[in-house]
């Protein structure tokens, strides 16, 4: 099979070429996973969907578990990129900007990798340590962007900590409550009101 993704017929690479490759292949599974979901997924029919063999992955990522924590840390990455993005629009009231993000992150096309998210989570929870690298960042690399934007307004720095804190445990909450329960309605309820709580409370 001829990798889509992969080193040359010499297998000759140049300097920072393999890293690329390596981000290529992340983001095509992860739009793969965010698809498809990855109940039941192998290297080898993963491999296939993004053409590339499974030996390429494993050259890459060493393991199924650890392509995993890969697509998870790429995923919230994209979110972060999202939200800066969004509070860089002109005029676009910070509370927009949240819903905005929140009907982004509730997508139903998305479901299948917000329950990886919490599958490697649980994982990484519980020990397994191909998982662990997971927790590296997945609170703190959420709390200095959102910190700062809090800060940019005015607040307290430690304050501004906190709120952000209570923002991101909000959202993890009700995604997963979503993805538990299936009541959209009654989550989108559960948001706007905090929402409205949050940036009133300012």
């Amino acid at each position: 099979m001829t990798d889509a993704v992969g080193p040359g017929a010499k297998g000759e690479t140049r300097p920072g070429e393999d890293g690329d490759r390596r981000t290529r292949l992340v983001n095509a599974a992860v739009d793969h996973v965010a698809v498809h979901g990855f109940a039941d997924l192998s290297l080898r029919a993963l491999g296939a969907a993004i053409g590339v063999s499974h030996r390429m992955l494993i050259h890459y990522f060493g393991s199924k578990e650890h392509l995993l924590v890969e697509i998870v840390r790429t995923a919230e990455e994209r979110q972060r990129a999202l939200l800066s993005r969004l509070r860089l629009q002109p005029g676009l009231p910070p509370i927009d900007a949240a819903r905005l993000l929140w009907q982004q992150l509730t997508d139903p096309r998305l479901a299948g990798q917000e329950r990886l998210f919490f599958e490697i989570y649980a994982q990484a929870l519980r020990g397994r340590p191909e998982a662990a690298p997971v927790l590296e960042g997945l609170v703190n690399d959420w709390l200095e962007p959102l910190a700062a934007a809090e800060a940019a307004t005015g607040a307290d720095p430690a304050a501004a900590r906190n709120r952000a804190r209570l923002g991101l445990a909000t959202v993890r909450g009700l995604l997963l409550d979503l993805l538990a329960t299936g009541d959209r309605e009654g989550v989108d309820a559960a948001m706007e009101d905090f929402l409205q709580l949050y940036y009133s409370a300012k």
